[in-house]
Formats: structure tokens, C-alpha cells, sequence
């Protein structure tokens, strides 16, 4: 059993470790949470003492694999729990983040498990991103960044890579949500922003920021 603090620290380096590489410093993790360097430090010694994080010094912290089992299983709750609120309760997927934030720590093994095969055993949460298997394992996905593909090059939006509410809205504006094809047309050599069919049909003119925050799964 573990806090709901303890469970963020190390939700937040497990993600770190995947964008950075193995090693944390303490000032990464301080800017993951949102909180002081000091801060950090204490609750460090507190996770090594309970063998959720080893420390190499000049290097940083990194998970232990009984760390990076709690981190999973947090991270598989909090998807779950998005899935839920987006598919079943009619969140909007810009809205359900900060939810599963809070129903992420429920303890309940057995309320998991019933949730997920309530949810049919979905692979990927409403912004794309894989959910772990209750064996903690997760599945590679072959999404690429939309800004990868080339004129005349299809894709369907499969995921995005900024999960911020502003950005998830401007993407329901525009009618850039999960399922959508794009077709790209043209790719501006000045800004690297594209021209595009939306569907198969809909022109639509897409900035660089935009595309390369966007995964999708190229058509052939």
C-alpha cells in the first residue's frame, strides 16, 4: 500500500525515464510534479527505503522493478479510468485527465479488473496512449508523428503527443479527433506546415506545432 503522493513521484519517473533515459536528476522530478528540489529529495530517500528507487551518484535515481511495477500499475489505472469517463460517461477527451488523476490511487485490484473487462480490454486510452496489460506489460504501437509523412502519404489519427486541454480542444475544433484520416496534400518548405484532406474530402491547413504533436497510423 502506498500514498497517493508516492504513487505520483514515481508514476512521474517512470514516464521521465522513458523521455530521458534511465537516470532522474532532482530537478527533473521537482518540474514533473511540481514541487521544490527539496521536496524531492526527502521523498527519494523515502521511495529507496522502501526499494522503489536506487541512486547512483552524479547520475540520479531510477526505478527499481518493484518501483517501475507500482508506476505501471498506477499508469494502467489512471488509462482505465480515462477509457471509463470518455466512453462511457461522455467526457470529452480534454476533460477526463484530471479525473483519473484522483481515481488512479483506488486500491481495489478487484475493481480494476472488472472495469477493464467492463471496457472490453481496451488496448489504448481516448488520447492514443497504450494501457498496460494487468501483467504490467506494454504493447509497442507503430504510430508515427503526423509530421513524418510525406505528400500524397495517408494516416489516420491514432494518439497525440501533448495532452494539454488547450491543445486537445483546438483538435475538437477542427474536428481532429481518434478515427479521422489525413491525406497530405502539400508540405510547406518555409514553415513545414501542410496542406491536407480530412476524410477524403475536407481541405484543411495544419501549422508545424500542430503536426508534430499528432500520432497516427500510416495507411499504405
Amino acid at each position: 500500500m502506498y500514498s497517493t503522493t508516492e504513487e505520483n513521484y514515481l508514476k512521474t519517473i517512470y514516464k521521465l525515464q522513458i523521455q530521458l533515459g534511465t537516470f532522474i536528476n532532482t530537478n527533473a522530478i521537482a518540474d514533473g510534479v511540481n514541487t521544490k528540489a527539496a521536496s524531492v529529495t526527502d521523498m527519494m530517500k523515502k521511495l529507496s527505503e522502501k526499494k522503489l528507487l536506487s541512486y547512483e551518484k552524479y547520475k540520479g535515481v531510477k526505478l527499481t522493478e518493484k518501483g517501475k511495477m507500482v508506476a505501471i500499475e498506477t499508469l494502467r489505472k489512471h488509462r482505465l479510468w480515462e477509457t471509463f469517463l470518455h466512453n462511457q460517461l461522455g467526457f470529452t477527451w480534454d476533460a477526463v485527465h484530471d479525473i483519473a488523476e484522483q481515481l488512479e490511487h483506488i486500491q481495489s485490484n478487484e475493481l480494476v479488473e472488472k472495469l477493464d473487462a467492463f471496457l472490453g480490454f481496451p488496448t489504448h486510452d481516448p488520447h492514443g496512449d497504450p494501457i498496460p496489460g494487468r501483467n504490467g506489460v506494454i504493447k509497442e504501437s507503430d504510430f508515427i508523428l503526423l509530421s513524418l509523412l510525406k505528400k500524397g502519404e495517408k494516416g489516420v489519427i491514432s494518439g497525440v503527443v501533448n495532452h494539454s486541454s488547450l491543445f486537445l480542444q483546438h483538435l475538437e475544433k477542427n474536428k481532429l479527433t481518434l478515427g479521422k484520416s489525413i491525406t497530405i496534400t502539400e508540405v510547406s518548405s518555409f514553415d513545414l506546415s501542410v496542406k491536407a484532406l480530412l476524410d477524403g474530402k475536407e481541405k484543411i491547413q495544419l501549422s508545424n506545432e500542430v503536426v508534430k504533436n499528432i500520432l497516427i497510423k500510416k495507411l499504405i
